[in-house]
């Protein structure tokens, strides 16, 4: 066991001393503590509200978004490259075949002389060219150009079919926004309404019932509210994923659902080409020169063959040539012909049914157009009437002339006509949008 001298017992002596002291201290003034922790507090408070709002992302509007998906929106990305796969296959189309460079040694191993029964040495040196015929070059260039049209065509519908989903999806986070503030708006209301409630109950001018009412309104408020942030959540979760946006984000900035009061009457004449029709045709000339491709591969390619021949024997110098021409005695291509014929046959029946569906999907947009334009004008009306009733309605209870239950009533029924309107607006907003896909347009995109 350690024995302690003077001269160790001392600094031991004034740790303890010190602990005693800082313990006594901190004992003694309970008050500095609690200063210390609440600083700690808030300044955890600060710095996680500095990092949420670091981390808050509030898309931009509708256009500009459109703008910045163009080089961002992984749809968008794969259209593009597409078109970069036709565009070097199309090239490719056009290169000539190459030509074929040769040596061939003879007699390498045996004498000199005619006498050992082996000639003398010979080496001969050759190029041969394949020579296409039948039209092989020009069926490949065509077929190529149809295929880059056809990546151009499809990159054309990918970018009035990607506005159109933005612009459902941008919609649809601003509606999600809205019902939130309604939602807030009516659970501000019902809180009034409770609070009111519960004075007229303490005051002995209403039944106890009533303040129980009021509460379970104000908690469906509640209920109702929470739900709806969820689904602005989510509806802003998809709009992320869909611009491939960083990080989700958290608002959007009203510029779609404002155009519903402003939108003209839905066009009736037709475009001239619906773009699923202009994809078909394409893909169906596209086939059409796989078609003659194959038609052109069953014709054989000559070879022509050009080279000197070294005779080492007679130490001479001679020029060989040739031609080679395969014999098309057990594959003609005709099952690739076949199978290019049928590829044929199952475009010419997408292209009907594309013509049959575009021109189906158009007369539905119009008379869907023109029932949500109904639909808004109605559900305008009634969210005016149904407002100004809440308001007398409200009004009378706090007088006293009305009672509770008609307050609530009243307050369901403003709630349920705002919800209509704003789901009108979002309908027309699709109705638009969905006419404009079918025309070949981008949604809205001619908007600032």
């Amino acid at each position: 066991m350690p024995v302690l001298t003077a001269r160790t017992r001392a600094p031991l002596k004034r740790r303890v001393d010190h602990w005693h002291s800082t313990k006594d201290f901190y004992r003694l003034r309970p008050d500095r503590c609690c200063r210390q922790l609440s600083v700690l507090c808030v300044t955890i408070a600060v710095l996680l509200e500095t990092t949420a709002m670091a981390m808050a992302l509030p898309a931009p509007s509708y256009y500009e978004l459109l703008h910045q998906a163009e080089t961002t929106a992984p749809r968008l990305l794969e259209s593009r490259a597409n078109i970069g796969i036709a565009e070097g296959l199309a090239d490719q189309a056009g290169a000539l075949p190459n030509p074929t460079g040769g040596i061939l040694f003879e007699n390498f191993g045996g004498g000199q002389t005619p006498l050992n029964g082996f000639s003398p040495q010979q080496a001969t040196i050759s190029l041969s060219q394949p020579i296409e015929w039948g039209g092989k070059r020009g069926a490949r260039i065509s077929a190529g150009e149809a295929e880059l049209s056809a990546a151009q065509a499809r990159d054309r519908q990918a970018l009035t079919a990607f506005g159109y989903d933005l612009a459902l999806a941008y919609a649809g986070a601003e509606a999600a926004k809205a019902k939130v503030r309604l939602y807030e708006d009516a659970s501000q209301a019902a809180a009034q309404d409770l609070s009111g409630t519960q004075a007229q109950v303490d005051a002995g001018r209403q039944a106890a019932v009533r303040a129980k009412q009021a509460n379970a309104a104000y908690l469906a408020a509640q209920s109702d509210l929470e739900n709806a942030r969820a689904d602005a959540d989510l509806a802003l979760a998809r709009l992320s994923v869909l611009v491939a946006a960083p990080q989700s984000f958290t608002d959007v900035v009203p510029s779609l659902l404002p155009l519903s009061d402003s939108l003209k009457s839905p066009f009736v004449v037709p475009p001239k080409t619906f773009p699923a029709v202009a994809v078909a045709e394409a893909e169906r000339n596209a086939a059409l020169g796989k078609l003659d491709i194959e038609k052109t591969r069953a014709i054989p390619d000559l070879t022509a063959t050009l080279g000197v021949r070294r005779l080492q024997g007679d130490r001479e110098t001679v020029l060989v040539g040739g031609i080679s021409l395969p014999i098309p005695l057990f594959d003609q291509n005709g099952g690739n012909i076949s199978a290019a014929g049928s590829q044929v046959a199952a475009a010419d029946a997408r292209l009907l049914a594309a013509r049959a569906a575009a021109e189906t999907g158009w007369r539905a947009a119009l008379l869907q157009a023109s029932a949500a334009s109904a639909k808004f004008t109605a559900a305008k009306s009634a969210e005016a009437a149904a407002a100004e009733a809440y308001g007398l309605t409200r009004t009378g209870y706090e007088s006293g002339k009305t009672s509770l239950l008609d307050l609530l009533n009243a307050r369901r029924v403003v709630t349920d006509a705002r919800l209509r309107l704003l789901d009108a607006r979002v309908a027309r907003i699709t109705a638009q949008a969905v006419l404009a896909r079918l025309a070949g347009n981008v949604p809205f995109g001619d908007a600032p």
